[in-house]
């Protein structure tokens, strides 16, 4: 078992979450990826989206659903700081994880974190387990609760095709 990999299923067992971590036959770096592996509908997939804080010069998280794409305008607003590009190495020095396997859980520092309300309309979803190949279900209520994030208006609906 990866590093990674251990770090996200330690830390649902920490919170006393029961997740399944399943490994996937191909790789689910996309949501598309994910949702086709789990054979779930897009918006079932919790996207990792990472942000620079231009203020604090940490990442700010956004899980949003697949289907969704994060409006930087509003991300800035609902994070209280201008929201810049978070590039790989800041990305894997703060949470662990490389782009396309970013966990919502498990980071190496606390991360502030946002929640898309759209998530909260499935019994399930899926979400990246710290690999491009890992993914794992859960309720989003509970995930929500486990990540400490804020549910905020940060997302619209992506154009068809994007």
């Amino acid at each position: 078992m990866s590093k990674s990999l251990k770090r996200v299923a330690d830390a649902l067992a920490t919170a006393g979450v029961d997740a399944t971590i399943l490994e996937m036959p191909g790789e689910t770096r996309t949501a598309q990826q994910a949702a086709d592996a789990a054979g779930c509908v897009l918006d079932q997939i919790v996207k990792s989206i990472i942000f620079r804080g231009e203020a604090s010069g940490h990442i700010v998280l956004f899980l949003t659903a697949g289907g969704n794409r994060v409006s930087p305008a509003l991300a800035s607003a609902v994070a209280g700081q201008t929201l810049g590009k978070a590039d790989a190495d800041l990305v894997r020095a703060e949470t662990g994880f490389a782009i396309g396997g970013v966990a919502p859980v498990g980071h190496i520092v606390p991360v502030p974190t946002f929640f898309d309300p759209r998530l909260l309309d499935f019994p399930t979803v899926w979400a990246a387990a710290g690999t491009p190949r890992h993914i794992f279900p859960i309720a989003p209520a509970l995930l929500l609760s486990v990540t400490g994030a804020k549910v905020a208006a940060f997302a619209e609906a992506a154009a068809a095709g994007a």
